[in-house]
């Protein structure tokens, strides 16, 4: 399953998030790409590409993501609270790491299951 983590202006927070996932041992392995555009001076970094193949993934991804979270400082409300999931958007910034397991479980089921190819980004 693919998903995409958006910055929404907030590129440390993106930054921060890759970071984390990186380091954190249940998704260390997982694939995770940065997307950038065109900024006014240089590539601005606009989301993460995430893919999530199976249940331990989505899991892992749940508790990594809800833990990054709530070492942010107080009242950081910036990027990385948007998911984006084919024609679905969804603000995950107030789940715990079991509603976004569900949620993340619930989009999976609606892929029947197949992972989709990770789109190509010039």
């Amino acid at each position: 399953m693919h998903i995409q983590v958006l910055a929404e202006g907030d590129e440390r927070a993106l930054t921060d998030l890759r970071t984390w996932l990186g380091r954190d041992p249940g998704t260390a392995r997982l694939p995770v790409e940065a997307v950038t555009g065109d900024g006014p001076t240089m590539s601005v970094l606009e989301a993460l590409d995430v893919l999530l193949g199976n249940a331990t993934n989505i899991a892992n991804f749940a508790v990594a993501y809800a833990t990054w979270r709530t070492t942010r400082p107080r009242g950081a409300v910036g990027g990385a609270r948007t998911l984006v999931h084919g024609d679905s958007t969804i603000d995950i910034g107030h789940l715990s790491a079991e509603e976004l397991a569900e949620l993340l479980r619930r989009l999976h089921g609606d892929d029947g299951g197949v992972a989709p190819e990770r789109p190509n980004h010039a």
